[in-house]
């Protein structure tokens, strides 16, 4: 039976202007849709985890849910502070504030201890997660004063005016790296395919491909929120795989035409291309979505929105290789024969189509494989191993606003704010919810807990009790003189925690309680996801495994392919370790080393990991079991086929590793360790795993590897025929590759 892939592509080939159109309009039905029903963010309910969580789902119950707040200084611009002017300053700018739809109160203006910098508190209205929606309007208050006072230097940090920032920048970097990944995969597709009409195909469809996820990412949002990442990763996953998928097509198509000499049609080429490389893309497409929908079980908001965007785009991707792409192959290649029929007429030879690329580089590069497998499979494997050791040194923390870059305008404010006023620079809330009868317990409780703190040098001393009107939740705020991301403001936690919390308010009985605020917030998530880590990694090691054994019928390439990827990836985090736990890589690829690295990184390393690497594993191994059923030794197929298919594996890799790079130049260090990480795996895979590693070991399993599966056997009877038993329409060997 004619597989689906086989039966779109032939209809797409048959009716080339219609596939054409028709994924035209899909990409612009897309947009428009999307475009219509915009955008569901995620709320600030949505990032709860933890009993930081659970504390603020308790404030907001009570009325008492934490404001996003905005911090205007006001200093002078050369001298001493004119006491007088600044507070006219601060009065005029509470004045503006306080008539301001989205401000909820002003504090009092508070000096420095130097008496350098007056500081005047704005907090606004609604979800914290909205507030730099609202910001410009503060910003635009600040502004007018300043001009009012030009004596004086007034700036506003906070929150909001961070959050806005690091979008900005985020675009700008974004916009930076399209610049720098366009180019580049446009001259290796050149150098791939030597024309510039064939090189635009793989571009165009990505391009279009990222266009229609993007409108269709707006829809699944308003099932599964989007935390701001999803753009992020549909460009950066989008054209990887876009391109790659339209690669492997389109060098199948080449290597056919190549080999046909003529005798075939561009639609019987297209038929081939597709029962094979598009078969490949298929399952590997499939094996992106499983592996990445794993990532819903981490139970949180952004890796939810890290794999609906991957999701999306990937199989959007897939789809524009079974419709458009057939279609524009069957055009291009009715342009070239046409090119051709006037080319003999004038009497001058044909072009030389290019063919499977297996040169005497690959040769060489497969020959320590091929000469001597064990020594080779033993090396490769001690290199990774190698590289991997770092990982034992791995610390992983949750990146906090300390540790975005200071290129932002507000970050340098935020710097001057917590030098000038060490005692507001952390918040720890505690929150109590009981019955009311027991409010007059609870704050003494509260008060007491205080007084312990007050006695503690990690706290600064100041403290506030505020209790809801039901008079059934309370608040208790706690100051900490220390950065967020200090060892100090982690100590403090786990006194309020362990030891104060259980001595004061634990003893009431009927009282739920729990402290959050931005420390509890950096120490609860990574622990939420170390709880989800072993369900997480579980399944996608099942589905790694089933995805395999279903695309080559066999258990043991399935078991090598779970073990290379986790060779891969733990050697790529092991890279990342060395790289950016340390401070020796900062000046080349400019960074402020944490000493750490984000907490998200390892798990979506693994998981986009475990999904890329089946590209190679779908497309290499796919071109050795062409080969084992047409009748070749495991050997010669192993070695034919990885050889065949090492151009286009090189090339994908170059692609991939191109757009990741670019994410390295971005700002955020999250961003930069994703994409160090992402371009060093999938240059492990592409050049040890799929080169050193993979054909050693099946060179040392041979028939083996295959098992339980007997296609290798039967081959061997009815390599020269057809599925019905006739010879084969071209005299070569009939594949079936389902």
């Amino acid at each position: 039976m004619t597989s689906l892939t086989v039966r779109m592509a032939r209809w797409s080939a048959r009716h080339p202007w219609r596939a054409i159109v028709g994924w035209l309009v899909f990409v612009a039905l897309c947009l428009g849709v999307g475009s219509a029903v915009g955008t569901h963010s995620a709320t600030t309910a949505d990032y709860r985890v933890g009993e930081a969580g659970r504390a603020e789902a308790m404030a907001a119950e009570g009325g008492l849910a934490r404001r996003a707040t905005e911090q205007v200084l006001i200093s002078a611009r050369s001298g001493g502070l004119d006491r007088d002017a600044a507070e006219a300053a601060a009065g005029d700018l509470t004045a503006r504030m306080e008539r301001l739809p989205e401000v909820a109160g002003v504090a009092d203006p508070l000096l420095s201890g130097d008496r350098r910098i007056l500081m005047v508190e704005v907090a606004l209205k609604g979800e914290e997660r909205d507030a730099k929606d609202k910001v410009d309007a503060l910003v635009g208050q600040t502004d007018a004063v300043r001009k009012a006072y030009p004596g004086l230097r007034l700036e506003e940090t906070g929150s909001p005016s961070i959050s806005k920032g690091v979008d900005q920048q985020r675009g700008d970097d974004l916009a930076l790296s399209e610049k720098i990944t366009l180019p580049i995969t446009l001259i290796t597709l050149l150098v791939v395919f030597g024309s510039v009409t064939m090189a635009g195909v793989p571009l165009l469809l990505a391009l279009s491909s990222i266009a229609a996820a993007i409108g269709l990412s707006m829809v699944a949002s308003h099932v599964s929120p989007d935390a701001g990442v999803g753009t992020n990763v549909i460009l950066m996953i989008g054209l990887a795989v876009g391109v790659d998928y339209t690669l492997f097509y389109l060098k199948r198509e080449r290597e056919e035409r190549a080999r046909s000499g003529g005798r075939l049609s561009s639609e019987a080429l297209v038929d081939l291309a597709s029962a094979t490389s598009g078969r490949a893309v298929v399952i590997s497409g499939l094996a992106v979505v499983a592996s990445t929908a794993t990532l819903y079980l981490a139970s949180d908001v952004i890796f939810s929105s890290l794999a609906t965007g991957t999701i999306v785009v990937v199989l959007v991707a897939v789809a524009s290789s079974l419709t458009a792409l057939p279609a524009m192959l069957v055009k291009l290649g009715e342009r070239e024969e046409r090119r051709a029929r006037r080319r003999a007429e004038r009497g001058r030879p044909a072009r030389r189509t290019r063919g499977d690329g297996g040169g005497r580089v690959w040769a060489a590069l497969l020959r320590p494989a091929s000469r001597h497998p064990l020594a080779t499979l033993c090396v490769s494997v001690l290199a990774l191993l190698a590289l991997a050791v770092p990982l034992a040194e791995l610390k992983i923390t949750e990146m906090s606003r300390d540790t975005h870059s200071r290129d932002i305008a507000a970050m340098r404010v935020y710097d001057r704010l917590n030098a000038a006023f060490p005692d507001q620079r952390v918040t720890h809330q505690v929150v109590v919810r009981a019955d009311a009868s027991r409010s007059g317990e609870v704050g003494g409780a509260l008060r007491e807990l205080a007084r312990r703190a007050d006695a503690d040098p990690l706290f600064s001393g100041a403290s506030r009790v505020r209790t809801s009107a039901d008079h059934r939740v309370s608040v208790l705020e706690l100051k900490v003189p220390y950065l967020g991301n200090s060892d100090q403001a982690y100590d403090s936690l786990d006194h309020l925690r362990e030891d104060y919390l259980p001595a004061t308010v634990g003893r009431v009985d009927g009282a739920e309680s729990g402290v959050s605020g931005d420390v509890a917030r950096y120490a609860d998530y990574p622990a939420h996801q170390n709880g989800k880590l072993p369900l997480v990694l579980g399944a996608l090691l099942l589905v790694t495994f089933a995805m395999t054994a279903y695309a080559f019928r066999s258990l043991v390439l399935a078991l090598i392919g779970v073990l290379l990827n986790v060779l891969s990836a733990a050697a790529a985090l092991g890279l990342l370790v060395l790289v950016f736990q340390g401070t020796w890589a900062e000046g080349p690829l400019d960074f402020h080393s944490t000493g750490s690295i984000g907490s998200r990184v390892p798990l979506f390393l693994f998981v986009i990991l475990f999904g890329l690497s089946m590209d190679y594993q779908v497309f290499v191994v796919s071109r050795i079991r062409e080969a084992v059923l047409a009748g070749a030794s495991t050997r010669q197929a192993v070695l034919d086929g990885i050889r065949r298919s090492a151009s286009v594996v090189t090339s994908a890799a170059v692609v991939m590793t191109t757009v990741f790079v670019s994410f390295v130049f971005l700002h955020i260090i999250e961003m930069k360790q994703i994409g160090f990480v992402l371009a060093a795996a999938v240059l492990l895979d592409a050049f040890i795993v799929r080169i050193m590693v993979l054909p050693s070991a099946m060179l040392l399993l041979g028939e083996a590897s295959w098992w339980p599966s007997r296609a290798a056997g039967r081959a061997t009877v009815t390599s020269s025929r057809t599925a019905d038993g006739r010879p084969a329409a071209d005299g070569r060997p009939a594949v079936d590759v389902r």
